[in-house]
């Protein structure tokens, strides 16, 4: 049983990063919240990046760290977009439930 504690492998990684995604696409799907469910979305892609650098390292190419690097790029700008978005609609209309949000709507 302390085998399992001390000898921490990709399995264990691999795990997590499920674990992780799973949290993620739970608070896409039951919260309403639009600041919650931007989280989730960046803790999917954190846990997705968890994945491609343990699959890297894995298989000892650095093109999975090149291409994990492209996605925390793209990650910090969807994080600052949408939070903008998001400001912005709390401005105008004093909520941020997605659920009341018609704004989009014809």
């Amino acid at each position: 049983m302390n085998d399992i504690f001390w000898n921490v492998g990709y399995p264990h990684y691999l795990v997590l990063a499920a674990i992780l995604f799973l949290i993620g696409t739970v608070g896409v799907l039951v919260r309403r919240n639009a600041l919650i469910i931007l989280m989730s979305v960046e803790l999917m892609l954190n846990a997705a990046n968890m994945t491609v650098l343990i699959f890297a390292r894995m298989w000892g190419d650095l093109s999975g760290h090149t291409f994990a690097l492209m996605v925390i790029a793209v990650a910090a700008a969807e994080a600052a977009v949408g939070l903008a978005i998001v400001v912005a609609v709390f401005r105008g209309r004093r909520n941020v439930d997605v659920d009341r949000l018609t704004t989009l709507r014809h």
